[in-house]
Parts: C-alpha cells; sequence; structure tokens
C-alpha cells in the first residue's frame, strides 16, 4: 500500500516550526546526558533522532512507523559498531534512542505535556545511573518482596473487591477500606526508601524520615541510644524526637489531604500550632549547638514498615477504628468519638486519622467534627513521646525538656481547636 500524505500534512508554519523546535528540545535534553558520559550517540544523535520522529509524527502514522523503524536500524548500527570494537552492548542509550523518536512522533502529532515529561523522566534515569546502582545493590530480599507485594495488594487484589458496603451499619466497603490500607502502606514504604536513601547523613533526616516511617518507632529507638550512650547522645536526641514528631503530624496531615480534602482543612490550623513549639526549639538547639545533633550520631535500625502481616494488622487496626468510632459517635456523641480518637492516637495516629476522614466520607460525621478527631490522635500520639522517653532514655533532663515543648505544643494546639470551633462551629 503506497504512503500517502495525510491532511496533517497541511498546518500553518507557526504550528509546524513550534512541533518541531519542542521535538529537538526533547531530544538535545535527553542527549545532554548521554554526551557528557562521552557516548557515541550524543547531542546531535538523539537531537537528529527528536527530529525525524518530529516529522513522521507531523506527515502522518504510517511515515511515523517508517521513521521508528530507520530509527530500529539506527540503533542495530549502533550496537553492532560497539560490539565490533568488544564494548558491550549500548542497551541503555538504544532504549534511550527509542524512546527519543517515540518523543519527536508524539511532538510531531501535536502532543506537548506527555513527550516533554518522558523526556525529562528519561533525561533523569540515565543521569541517576550510579545512584539507582547503589539503592537497588543495598536493597534485602524482605524490602524487595515488599514491593512486589505491595504492587499485588494494589493491581491484583484491590480491583476485585466489592464497591458496595458489606456490614449492617454501612461502614465497611471492602475496595474503599483496601485502598485506604494501600495509600497508608504506600506512604510508609516510601518514606522508609527516604530515610534509607538518606540514613548514612546523621540523625535529622534519619529522624524525620523514620517518623514519617512510624514516630513510636523512631523515638523509642532514640531514646534507646540516649541510655546505651549514658547520656551522650541527649542533644542529638532531642533533635531527633521534635523531628520526629513533626513528621508524624505532616504524615497524618498527608493522610487526611488525600482521603478527605474537608477534612485535612478543618484540623490544618491546629496541627500547624502544634508543629510551631517543636521546630522553634530544634531550631534554637541546632544554633545553640551546630554540630550536636548529628555529629557521631548513629543510623536509626528501622525495618521495612510493610510487610503481609503488616498490611492486614493495619487493616484490622483501621476498621476497628473506624467501626468504635462510628458506634461511639451513634451512641455518645461526638465526645464519644474523640475519645476512640484519643485511645486510637495512642496505638496508631495513622490509622485513627484515616478512619476519622473514611467516617466523613461516608457520611457518619461532619468534616469538621473528623478533623477534630484527626487532631485528638495527633496530640495523643505526641504525648506518648513523652513517656516512651521517660520509660527509655533514663535521663530526667532530657525527658524535661522535651515534655516543655511536646506539652506546649499539645496545648497551643487545643486552643487553636477552641477557637477554631468557636469560629467555625
Amino acid at each position: 500500500m503506497p504512503l500517502v500524505l495525510s491532511d496533517a500534512a497541511v498546518w500553518p508554519p507557526l504550528e509546524s516550526l513550534y512541533r518541531l523546535t519542542l521535538a529537538l528540545g526533547v531530544g538535545l535534553f535527553v542527549g545532554l546526558e548521554r554526551e557528557w558520559r562521552g557516548k557515541e550517540a550524543g547531542l546531535r544523535t538523539f537531537g537528529l533522532v527528536a527530529l525525524l520522529g518530529g516529522l513522521g509524527g507531523m506527515v502522518g502514522e504510517s511515515y511515523s512507523l517508517v521513521c521508528m523503524v530507520l530509527i530500529g536500524v539506527l540503533v542495530f548500527v549502533l550496537n553492532w559498531q560497539s560490539l565490533r570494537e568488544n564494548k558491550g552492548a549500548e542497551l541503555t542509550t538504544s532504549a534511550a534512542l527509542l524512546i527519543t523518536g517515540f518523543c519527536g512522533v508524539l511532538c510531531g502529532q501535536g502532543q506537548t505535556i506527555t513527550p516533554t515529561a518522558v523526556g525529562v523522566v528519561t533525561a533523569g534515569l540515565l543521569s541517576w545511573k550510579e545512584s539507582l546502582a547503589i539503592f537497588s545493590h543495598k536493597l534485602t530480599a524482605e524490602e524487595l518482596r515488599a514491593e512486589i507485594l505491595l504492587a499485588i495488594l494494589t493491581f491484583a487484589i484491590y480491583p476485585v473487591l466489592p464497591t458496595h458496603t458489606v456490614d449492617p451499619w454501612g461502614l465497611i466497603e471492602p475496595r474503599a477500606a483496601w485502598m485506604t490500607v494501600i495509600l497508608i502502606a504506600a506512604i510508609g514504604f516510601v518514606n522508609y526508601i527516604l530515610w534509607k536513601i538518606s540514613g548514612e547523613k546523621g540523625l535529622q533526616l534519619t529522624s524525620f524520615f523514620g517518623g514519617l516511617v512510624n514516630s513510636t518507632v523512631a523515638v523509642t529507638e532514640l531514646s534507646n541510644r540516649v541510655r546505651e550512650s549514658g547520656g551522650e547522645l541527649e542533644g542529638a536526641a532531642y533533635g531527633g524526637v521534635l523531628l520526629s514528631t513533626v513528621a508524624m503530624a505532616i504524615r497524618n496531615a498527608l493522610i487526611l489531604g488525600i482521603l478527605d480534602f474537608e477534612t485535612f482543612k478543618a484540623s490544618l490550623f491546629p496541627l500547624a500550632l502544634l508543629l510551631l513549639p517543636c521546630v522553634w526549639s530544634f531550631w534554637q538547639a541546632k544554633k545553640s549547638t551546630p554540630s550536636g545533633i548529628s555529629d557521631g550520631t548513629p543510623i536509626l535500625p528501622l525495618k521495612t514498615p510493610f510487610s503481609l502481616v503488616a498490611a492486614i494488622k493495619f487493616g484490622m487496626i483501621f476498621l476497628v477504628m473506624q467501626m468504635l468510632a462510628a458506634l461511639a459517635n451513634a451512641s455518645l456523641g461526638k465526645l464519644g468519638f474523640y475519645a476512640i480518637s484519643a485511645v486510637g492516637g495512642l496505638v496508631s495516629s495513622a490509622s485513627a486519622v484515616a478512619a476519622a476522614a473514611a467516617l466523613v466520607g461516608h457520611g457518619k460525621i461532619l468534616a469538621g467534627v473528623g478533623g477534630i478527631g484527626a487532631i485528638v490522635a495527633s496530640l495523643a500520639s505526641t504525648a506518648v513521646n513523652i513517656f516512651i522517653v521517660a520509660k527509655f532514655a533514663n535521663s530526667r533532663n532530657l525527658t524535661i525538656r522535651l515534655a516543655k515543648v511536646l506539652l506546649f505544643g499539645i496545648f497551643l494546639s487545643t486552643c487553636g481547636l477552641i477557637v477554631q470551633s468557636f469560629l467555625l462551629p
């Protein structure tokens, strides 16, 4: 069948120039990294490949296929030459060339966001070669299994769950509940990965990311380090506990923002007041002892927060919290719901916060009530940190210093709740 020019070939000059310029820009952006690494296919090759794809996309679908075949021939020649010189196959560069050609085709067809985003991601993957290799080699078998399990739970189990409620009270919707479990697990696992990447850079980052993963575990580990060092790490633990508390509040706010934005807005002001003393005290401690917070401090031995047991455990806690909170709200009113939220914060503030957002989503409580419940759970989790330090750190001075800051944050947040309740009943 002969190739025929499509109607798309007749375009205004400025529009055609724009599409080809975008294709060239994507090609040069990706080729810059290859040129920097001294590859045979560099700036000019990638730019020309993107232009070829752009021309094919502008002329028509058949010509686009011909252009991709020509790029495939170029990839074959590139690898054949490399193998002849005993340099090995240029697999990464070949894949980048093919992707750049496809991006050029998309640009020629009038697409803008997709080819630009793909080009940026491709350049990023090429430039992060060493970092990605180091990170992948550091993964343990347990962490790799956790990644696979998360994918199975998300793409295999979630689609087949019922979309309607299955309990007499209309609370448990399996698919929505499972999505919440996946969401919290994914947040924890991503935070764990970030913690692992930065784990060798001192206690400031490890404490913050550790708090995002599990603030109770992070504070317990910090307290144990203070006891084992005979009090030498008090300054480091002080800043670490404050950062872990800040991270816990930020994580809970993120959960609310994803699950129910109205509940997030209702809790934002009190949460900010809770964070204010922690951030200020950490900053003051860092200015007075700039090297005392991270120098010589050990890495927190956190484990991956995601496993099948952890997912089932969180799911059970979430469902129990959701049902108890709904029953308490129905029988005892808002005070009953707040009491259950406080107990949930002592066990798992993430579960209590997710349950509050889920009840708002089901229409069982108002967004303002759910926001207060989320704040109460966060305050309870903050108070637990004081008792953990008092029990495990064996340091009266550290306990008193942290208690002053955290209790002041709880006081400010409570005042914020009261003021907000009067202003927004």
